[in-house]
């Protein structure tokens, strides 16, 4: 067939499309990745969007006629975006949004897309659709948003003088929503010439120390950079403020404080306050130590003796002191070497090997049972301040004995020995020598070996043991039952410093023979002081603290108004004292309450060091403060001295002889009077004086003890003796060694005690030793010879009648009648005359020497006698011729003699009220009974108002 018409052949196709059936669906790509930018609405595809069909290239069926968005996984996203087709034929397609999309509210979008092809016809009859592929579309940022600042002002105030490494930091933001353009790259300072520099983070800090003086405020401007060079919309102010420098650590630290005696307690940084310069504490720890290690025994305690102290304590009597001070007595301690102490106790020392007491089986016997008290001041190592855990590392150490008994229990023997070994103190208790199983006591210590000073008290009630170390009790660190050992030797011996062995020797000629040496093994090598053992019951907790107690040291003034969080701990000798808080105003108030402490009134003087080592806990570890530990010294004045006067006693006691020689004696000190006071200079300007006054403050003293010691050659004990009530002794107890040197009361009483003591000494004669004249000296201490009184010394006199004392010869009589009675005033006063009962043979030539003196001796009495009598008569007229002045009395002593002038002078008519002084101050005046012409009465006046005696 011919087609001859363009019309016939447009049928002829017609028929031949409609003839064709669509037989494929449209295929895309499963998953497209987009990229859209803030300001366009074109999404970029990858891989592009392309529809293929496999009935290409048929008309319709073939071809892509458009694409469909629908809601993408959250729902959301078909509304946005929409597909167009490009090209039907090769099915090229686009995607585009609706509407401009903000990457700050949504960065990302997802979404499905399908294609269709065109069908079967022109009216898309028999279409097919695609699968369903996802799109994810990105929005890309734009930079449209500057940076701000979060603060418009930043304010920071820095010490000056320092470089920091960061003094405020200043914040920026931008508001875009890519990391591109939403960072700040760099900020900047665009004020000139400032001595700041910022880094990229915002820090800024001080290219230089900073002046207050200077210049005290610096303000300056920064500004912001995003990634994207866009500069912050508005700049910032920065105010750096600069404080005058401070320095952290302690202010008002005194390096030196002055402590006066009796001035109670006194604070010891009254302004002393912790400068943290604002650095943010949350825990502060400061440790305040007093060393008083060089004091005594390690403090300042009663500076008496340890038996006194115990008795000041209330301790029960009946403590034997086994290192007595040396003695004829007590010469056991003899042996051993003796150092000085400040606090004038006696300290003995130990080298391990000679140096041993053997304490007396009489002393022994004494301390024997199973319930008693020991007491000891101890320190290892001798004088070395090293401690032996230091000086005997890694080397063995070996048991040191301080104390070894063996006593006598009835028919028994009890063993027991105190010894160190090591850092370790042990009981070796053995009730029953013959029966029961020795028991070892452990007790691990530190105390025991930092050769230092140490009081222990141990109370044994066995079974139970109770130690006691500087007032603190301590538990044992181990029993244990020592099991079978051989018995010692059933002998009552008490060792200090060492025990006691056997050592056996076997003669290698004679195996039968045998030698046992006794030696001491297990020497002590120290220190000891005040060794007491007291049988019976145990001594009392508060005793061993008071015997311990120092009377010196650190305590906190008021702890009612210690701040919330602060803790003061103080140890037990109170030589440190730690306070802990977390705030500094608190901690600061709290530091100036501590305060020394001396209940002393004569303490110590010297130099105690003082050390504060604070230690800070801080928020930011890195910049927390170090301080520095602080040094210092309290100086404890020298106090002042007491005034212990004693007085009452005259110094002459004139008492017949036969008082002295009565049972009882005569009292040496009958009207003593001790008193004991401090001077102090007042001021006299009131007074109207010059040159200054005292006055005295009485306060309460106690005396340790007094000494009465006869002057010149010792007591004859067969003549002569010194009287005391020793009931009265030991019912105060006071002790006494009485010698024929002198008698020694110690023990610390109170004056009126020692007052009642000595009254009470009586000195006694024997029948007709009463010839010489006798001078006894007294004197007193206290704080154990510390301070020491005036010595009083007696003089005493004998008076003696002239029939007992002179029954002189025929001759000797006739030739002493003519004798003036002022030649022997001097001779009877207080001094023995001749044996009376003694008669001398004269001869010749010495007959006529005597009566050529005699003769010339009456010549000169009776010139002298003339004249007193001219010179009295001149002296009548001026005292009114009256005889009752010249009779008076005046104040030295009189005495009794007898006269053989008083016939002769009466004859002569002499008046006999002769004035005249003499260097023993006896005045000579007539007898007041003349009933006899040989008797005189020589009259020792008491006192102005007393009437003479007569004997």
């Amino acid at each position: 067939i011919t087609l001859q018409s363009s019309e016939v052949w447009r049928a002829v196709c017609v028929c031949v499309c409609v003839c064709v059936s669509n037989k494929h669906k449209p295929w895309i790509e499963t998953e497209y990745q987009g990229i859209v930018m803030e300001n366009d609405n074109t999404v970029l595809l990858n891989p592009p969007l392309f529809a293929l069909d496999k009935d290409a290239p048929l008309h319709y069926a073939g071809e892509i006629c458009g694409f469909r968005v629908h809601n993408g996984p959250g729902g959301s996203g078909s509304a946005q975006f929409e597909a167009v087709v490009l090209d039907r034929s090769t099915g090229e397609g686009l995607v585009r949004s609706k509407e401009p999309l903000d990457c700050e509210s949504q960065k990302e979008h997802s979404f499905t897309i399908q294609a269709y092809d065109c069908g079967e016809g022109p009216d898309g009859t028999n279409s097919k659709k695609s699968h369903k592929a996802t799109v994810h579309v990105r929005v890309n940022d734009v930079n449209e948003f500057s940076p701000v600042f979060v603060e418009r002002r930043y304010e920071a105030s820095v010490p000056e003088g320092r470089l920091f490494d960061r003094i405020v930091r200043v914040e920026a933001v931008d508001a875009d929503c890519s990391p591109q353009y939403s960072q700040i790259c760099f900020y900047d300072i665009i004020t000139p010439n400032v001595p700041f520099t910022i880094d990229n983070d915002g820090n800024i800090k001080n290219t230089e120390p900073l002046d207050s003086k200077r210049q005290r405020v610096h303000s300056f401007w920064v500004t912001a950079f995003d990634c994207g060079k866009n500069r912050a919309q508005a700049d910032a102010q920065v105010i750096v403020t600069v404080k005058p420098s401070c320095k952290p650590g302690w202010i008002g630290w005194t390096k030196r404080t002055e402590y006066t005696p009796g001035s109670g307690s006194i604070p010891l940084f009254p302004n002393l306050h912790l400068e943290a310069c604002e650095e943010t504490v949350w825990n502060i720890q400061a440790t305040v130590e007093l060393q008083t290690g060089h004091i005594g025994k390690g403090c300042d305690r009663d500076s008496y003796s340890d038996r006194s102290v115990r008795r000041l304590c209330g301790a029960v009597r009946g403590e034997v002191d086994l290192l007595p001070p040396p003695s004829p007595a007590t010469n056991w301690t003899t042996v051993l070497p003796t150092l000085p102490s400040s606090d004038s106790s006696l300290v003995f020392s130990f080298n391990g090997s000679t140096h041993v007491a053997v304490v007396p089986d009489s002393v022994a016997s004494a301390v024997s049972g199973d319930h008693f008290t020991l007491q000891l001041w101890m320190r290892r190592g001798g004088a070395s301040t090293q401690p032996l855990a230091n000086q005997a590392r890694g080397t063995r150490k070996e048991e040191e004995t301080i104390i070894c008994s063996t006593v006598k229990n009835d028919d028994s023997y009890s063993h027991y020995s105190l010894s160190v070994h090591g850092c370790r103190l042990s009981l070796f208790y053995w009730p029953d020598v013959s029966a029961a199983r020795p028991v070892k006591f452990l007790w691990k210590l530190e105390q025991v070996c930092d050769s230092e000073w140490h009081h222990l008290s141990l109370s044994v009630q066995f079974p139970s043991v109770t130690l006691y170390v500087d007032g603190v009790t301590f538990d044992p660190a181990l029993i244990h039952d020592n099991g079978a050992i051989p018995n010692p030797a059933p002998h009552q011996r008490l060792v200090i410093g060492a025990c006691w062995g056997n050592l056996t020797i076997k003669d290698l000629s004679n195996s039968s023979i045998i030698t046992i040496v006794p030696l001491f093994v297990s020497g002590y090598k120290g220190l000891l002081s005040g060794v007491t053992v007291r049988p019976g019951n145990v001594e009392p907790h508060s005793v061993v603290e008071c015997l311990y107690a120092c009377r010196e040291g650190l305590d906190f003034g008021d702890l009612e108004t210690l701040g919330s969080g602060m803790k003061v701990h103080v140890n037990p000798s109170q030589s440190v004292l730690v306070l802990e808080g977390d705030d500094i105003e608190s901690f600061n108030r709290a530091v100036q309450q501590v305060t020394y402490r001396n209940s002393l009134r004569f303490a110590t003087p010297g130099v105690r060091p003082l050390k504060l080592t604070t230690s800070l806990r801080c928020f930011s570890e890195e910049s927390c403060l170090s301080l520095r530990q602080l040094e210092g010294y309290l100086v404890v004045l020298q106090p002042d001295a007491p005034q212990i006067s004693l007085s009452g006693v005259g110094p002459h006691l004139a008492r017949p002889a036969a008082e002295f020689e009565g049972p009882q004696g005569v009292p040496l000190f009958p009207e003593l009077r001790i008193v004991c006071s401090l001077s102090h200079a007042v001021n006299t300007a009131a007074q109207g004086m010059e040159g200054g006054a005292l006055m005295s403050d009485a306060v309460a003293h106690t005396l340790d003890g007094c000494e009465v010691q006869p002057l010149g050659e010792e007591l004859n004990p067969e003549r002569e003796e010194l009287l005391i009530d020793m009931e009265a002794l030991k019912e105060r107890g006071l002790d006494i060694i009485n010698t024929t040197a002198y008698i020694a009361i110690t023990g610390a009483e109170s004056i009126s005690v020692y007052e009642d003591v000595l009254r009470s000494i009586r000195y006694r004669l024997a029948k007709g030793s009463a010839r010489f004249e006798r001078r006894f000296r007294l004197s007193c201490s206290e704080m154990n010879g510390r301070y020491t009184s005036n010595e009083l010394t007696v003089e005493v006199n004998f008076l003696h009648s002239l029939d007992s004392l002179y029954h002189p010869s025929h001759l000797l009589a006739s030739q002493q009648q003519f004798l003036h009675p002022s030649h022997h005033t001097g001779e009877l006063s207080g001094h023995t005359l001749p044996n009376p009962h003694r008669n001398s043979v004269v001869p010749g030539a010495a007959t006529v020497i005597i009566m050529v003196c005699v003769g010339f001796l009456v010549v000169m009495v009776i010139l002298g006698v003339f004249r007193i009598r001219s010179i009295h008569r001149r002296g009548e007229g001026a005292r009114g011729g009256s005889k009752e002045g010249s009779n008076q009395w005046d104040d030295s002593a009189l005495t009794i003699i007898v006269n053989p002038m008083e016939t002769y002078e009466n004859r002569m008519g002499i008046a006999t009220d002769m004035e005249g002084e003499c260097d023993d101050e006896e005045e000579v005046v007539d007898s007041p009974d003349d009933t006899s012409d040989d008797q005189r009465i020589i009259i020792k006046k008491e006192g102005r108002d007393s009437a003479p005696r007569r004997y």
